[in-house]
């Protein structure tokens, strides 16, 4: 059995302004990163452009623009993607959003969709405000369901909940988990919080790191700590016999 290593599974969020930044911060970080988050900031500053510089520098990359709009739209955008040769796009988990990213993806596309589900700005207060009665895991859970049915790759979710969607939906998606923090950091704007042990022991795949890299006095220093926890609970969970996607 192949042991899984923990620098293909941290994404690094380039969440900072522009181009020059974003060099800057993987320069800091150097080769201990293999895949990077373009997000709405940056991707709004650069476009497609830094896209390709990302994957100039042999990155795996990781494009986080959370498509929501009607079929056509969706499905349009989402073929250009795919012509960009990046790794994973995000899309909300609405069914018909997601049956027009697949079919916007094709076939032959090595593009993997990952559902959006339950932001981790979010709680269970918040759903109430607009009208649901579930609880942030319900919804996760149901939203998790629908993506492995309609042939989704993986989903986002906090690491508050690969445990209950592995329960759903087996081993078959990938979970990949943002709002991570070390020990003793700041939640930030996160209301569902996890250190990467904790979401890797529950399930997660991949985790999504930002600001706690991004803000660190050392950034390489802070890059190389959260490995470190990442590939001992890997290795712990494979020991136990769960084996990540």
């Amino acid at each position: 059995m192949e042991r899984v290593n923990a620098k293909e599974r941290l994404i690094l969020a380039l969440d900072v302004p522009t181009a020059t930044d974003a060099t800057r911060l993987l320069f800091t970080v150097q080769d201990l990163v293999e895949v990077v988050k373009i997000g709405l900031e940056l991707y709004t500053a650069e476009g497609p452009a830094i896209v390709r510089w990302a994957l100039g520098q042999g990155k795996r990359v990781f494009l986080d623009l959370k498509f929501l709009d009607i079929q056509e739209t969706v499905k349009r955008a989402t073929a250009k993607v795919a012509e960009m040769g990046v790794e994973f796009l995000t899309i909300h988990a609405h069914r018909k959003t997601l049956q027009a990213a697949v079919d916007g993806r094709g076939r032959q596309s090595g593009l993997k969709l990952l559902a959006v589900t339950v932001l981790t700005n979010t709680d269970t207060n918040d759903l109430r405000e607009v009208g649901s009665q579930w609880s942030v895991e319900d919804v996760v859970v149901a939203k998790a369901k629908l993506a492995s049915e309609l042939g989704c790759e993986g989903v986002v979710a906090s690491g508050k909940e690969p445990e209950a969607i592995r329960q759903a939906v087996g081993q078959g998606v990938w979970i990949v988990t943002p709002g991570v923090r070390p020990l003793g950091k700041s939640d930030d704007d996160h209301a569902r919080v996890t250190t990467p042990s904790q979401a890797i022991t529950a399930g997660a795949d991949y985790l999504v790191v930002g600001r706690p890299i991004r803000d660190a006095h050392d950034p390489q220093a802070t890059a190389h700590a959260i490995l470190e926890e990442m590939q001992q609970a890997f290795d712990a969970r494979e020991t136990k016999g769960s084996k990540p996607p």
